[in-house]
């Protein structure tokens, strides 16, 4: 393993910031945003793996599946981030978009060592959280060599399951134990071994990338507007009134009187402003749709 370990690209020394204990404040900042800087291509060259991913999931969540973020450490914390972001987002259950962390929850604040390398504890949570064939489990690890995850991969594949992989390394072991391989190479970190910058920037690009786009064809948006998110404070009521806004030009008194006619759902509050279907015909319609405002308004107006 040891071997394994030495030949990864994230634990290698890098030749550009070898002298950054004798550097200035402004030129540390430097030596890190020029680092940054290579994440986007890193990411852009994935982007064939990461559309394979994409219509993994879309197919999975559109049949009554859900998806698991499983990782160990700064993988972990991201998966689960991205997952809490899904509901006031999109408007989806909780249970639909799930992050789990080595360790529980106790790991997202503070280190725990050494579960990481349970394989008991993968097979334990995969086995807990009741994977089905119908589910996606998407595992992140920077050094794809992450036991918890590998061998959550492993048994969520025996049950029948898709799976993704997301590392920062090709060849890597949690490669070989995935159907989707998406490996976004950034070159080694800042300071040697620290993947918490830029391996966890691109891991995050990526989990943005995975669950935006499939919200996108779960017909989550319409246009660019995030039109199932849940007004669930101030600032998202104003968002709310402001997408109705744009999306039906109404004024602001119009935008809050059919928010409210609509029980807070910004889509169906634009619905019944486009088509002039009262609430209950509008959730059938939505619901027929498979909740696609633009194709609930097509077919609406197309039969009126």
């Amino acid at each position: 393993m040891e071997q394994y370990f030495a030949g990864l690209t994230t634990e290698r020394v890098n030749p550009h910031t070898q002298m950054i204990d004798e550097c200035t404040t402004e030129e540390m900042l430097h030596l890190l945003n020029q680092e940054d800087a290579k994440v986007p291509a890193a990411v852009a060259a994935e982007i064939p793996q990461i559309m394979k991913a994409v219509d993994i999931l879309y197919h999975s969540l559109k049949n009554g599946g859900r998806m698991f973020y499983i990782g160990a450490g700064t993988s972990g914390r991201l998966g689960v981030l991205d997952a809490s972001e899904c509901p006031p987002t999109f408007g989806v259950d909780p249970t639909l978009v799930q992050g789990y962390i080595a360790g529980g929850d106790m790991a997202l604040r503070v280190a725990v060592e050494g579960f990481e390398d349970s394989t008991e504890e993968g097979i334990a949570l995969i086995e807990r959280v009741g994977v089905t064939a119908r589910d996606t489990v998407v595992g992140i690890s920077a050094s794809g060599s992450a036991s918890f995850v590998i061998a959550g991969l492993k048994r969520a594949a025996e049950l029948g399951a898709a799976t993704i992989g997301v590392v920062n390394n090709k060849g890597s072991r949690l490669e070989a134990v995935c159907d989707v391989c998406i490996a976004p190479v950034v070159g080694p970190e800042v300071i040697m071994g620290s993947t918490r910058l830029k391996a966890g920037t691109a891991q995050k690009l990526v989990l943005n990338m995975l669950t935006t786009c499939t919200m996108v064809k779960l017909g989550k948006t319409y246009d660019n507007l995030m039109v199932d998110l849940r007004a669930s404070n101030k600032k998202l009521y104003d968002r709310s009134i402001r997408i109705i806004k744009i999306a039906a030009g109404v004024d602001d008194d119009t935008a809050g009187e059919y928010l409210h006619k609509a029980s807070m759902n910004c889509k169906l509050a634009i619905l019944m402003i486009k088509t002039g279907l009262d609430a209950e015909k509008g959730k059938q319609v939505l619901q027929e749709c498979e909740g696609s405002l633009k194709l609930a308004i097509r077919t609406t107006n197309r039969v009126v």
